[in-house]
């Protein structure tokens, strides 16, 4: 099945403690069914000194958010829409449900 959302995308978040937050897709793991956000779900990360980092201590990183608490952003509204697939021509393009826009293509 053709991915719904990509990375790139403006997404908000529907639910737990970022609920409301937007923000652009850094990566998406289809096989868990999660994505990653930026500036969103936000953790601490207690690293030990490495060679890479030696100064180590805590970090602040984003953490995988479920799918199915996100949904992509309406390019002319702003608003949370659903994505649908339609052909166009021979191309096959996503599109917002809420306002009809062409996503990408």
């Amino acid at each position: 099945m053709a991915a719904k959302i990509k990375k790139g995308d403006r997404v908000v978040v529907l639910a737990g403690k970022d609920k409301g937050r937007q923000g652009e897709v850094l990566q998406v793991m289809p096989k868990e069914d999660r994505l990653v956000v930026r500036g969103v779900n936000m953790v601490k990360r207690h690293t030990r000194p490495s060679q890479s980092d030696p100064q180590g201590g805590i970090k602040h990183k984003e953490a995988a958010l479920h799918i199915s608490n996100v949904a992509f952003v309406d390019p002319k509204s702003g608003e949370p829409t659903r994505v649908g697939f339609r052909m166009e021509g021979d191309k096959k393009v996503r599109f917002a449900k809420k306002s009809g826009e062409v996503i990408d293509g």
